[in-house]
Parts: structure tokens; sequence; C-alpha cells
């Protein structure tokens, strides 16, 4: 599974979620379903943008964890 990070480094860089959105090129929807970990993509540009923006690499915003993806599981 993906944990998304993204609320650690706004904190770390003192920037609300709108400005972010703002300076990326996104909507305030689309950056909190990223946030939230809700989306089933992210474009490499968004993902670069954000990175430029917050002055960080995409490992920490982005954490690989063993786990079940949700993709993956079955209802049973």
């Amino acid at each position: 599974m993906i944990e998304i990070n993204l609320d650690v480094m706004l904190a770390k860089r003192k920037m609300q979620s709108g400005e972010l959105a703002r300076r990326v090129g996104i909507t305030q929807a689309n950056l909190s379903i990223l946030k939230t970990g809700k989306a089933k993509a992210v474009r490499f540009s968004t993902l670069s943008a954000i990175c430029r923006e917050l002055g960080c690499q995409p490992g920490d915003i982005l954490k690989y964890a063993e786990g079940e993806d949700e993709d993956e599981r079955t209802d049973e």
C-alpha cells in the first residue's frame, strides 16, 4: 500500500493546502483526494510540481508500506 504524507510536508513548510493547489495548478478538491490517499493515480508532472513547491523529494511524500492494497482486496 502507498501512504501519502503530504500533510506532513505541508506542515513542515507551513503552507496551506489551498496555496499549494494554486501554485501547482490543480483544484483543492483534487489535492484533497491525493492527501487522503483516495487517488488511484498521480501524474508525474503533478508530483514534480508538488515537490518543486515544497522543496522535497517524492519519497518525502509517498511511502510504501507492507499490506493489502485496496485494489487487491476481495469482499467475501
